[in-house]
């Protein structure tokens, strides 16, 4: 089974897992950084709990999920359709102020984040703000029926590098905000130069 695919048949217990769950520390770093009433993309919304925040701060989202029943539940969440594309067929030319990518980026191959990440940073306007997070810690492969890679500060500062059109901003480790989990993630803001 593949990451899509757990997503698809998980998708309900997911949805009613993750879509009361306040990140609202991390959204509000991430939109601070944005002009009012700016455009983002909430690149793999999976409940669409994200996109309704920024909704509900003027905000005008484009959300995709890979997903088809993620972009069925997410749409109902949010009160709009949710894009159904995987990251590789983004096509995108400096339409976003920001993209939120939130636990979405983790689940694409060390070998494949880099076009990825080229087609995420077309699609941002010059001086546009990115927001990616990642599993701290250095596995790749399959873990729980889903694909991850992790990064530590030094490898996702070497993936940041790669691309001359982006100026690291911040990058932290944190705690895993749903509790009883054990897991540290890492965050980094970026900017479009």
């Amino acid at each position: 089974m593949g990451t899509l695919d757990y997503y698809n048949s998980h998708s309900e217990e997911f949805y009613e897992y993750t879509k009361d769950i306040s990140m609202e520390e991390h959204w509000n770093v991430f939109t601070d950084l944005l002009p009012d009433n700016g455009s983002i993309l909430d690149l793999g919304c999976g409940s669409g709990r994200d996109s309704v925040y920024f909704m509900s701060r003027g905000f005008d989202v484009t959300a995709l999920d890979g997903s088809e029943n993620m972009c069925n539940l997410a749409s109902i969440h949010i009160g709009q359709e949710v894009l159904h594309m995987e990251f590789q067929d983004i096509d995108f030319d400096q339409v976003f102020d920001g993209v939120w990518a939130n636990a979405s980026l983790h689940h694409v191959p060390s070998n494949e984040i880099d076009e990825i990440l080229e087609k995420v940073v077309k699609s941002l306007k010059i001086n546009g703000i990115m927001y990616m997070s990642f599993h701290y810690g250095e596995e790749e492969g399959l873990q729980d029926e889903r694909y991850y890679t992790d990064y530590r500060t030094r490898t996702l500062k070497e993936l940041i590098s790669r691309f001359e059109k982006l100026e690291l901003i911040d990058i932290r480790k944190s705690q895993d905000i749903i509790p009883g989990r054990d897991v540290q993630w890492i965050y980094a803001l970026v900017r479009k130069i």
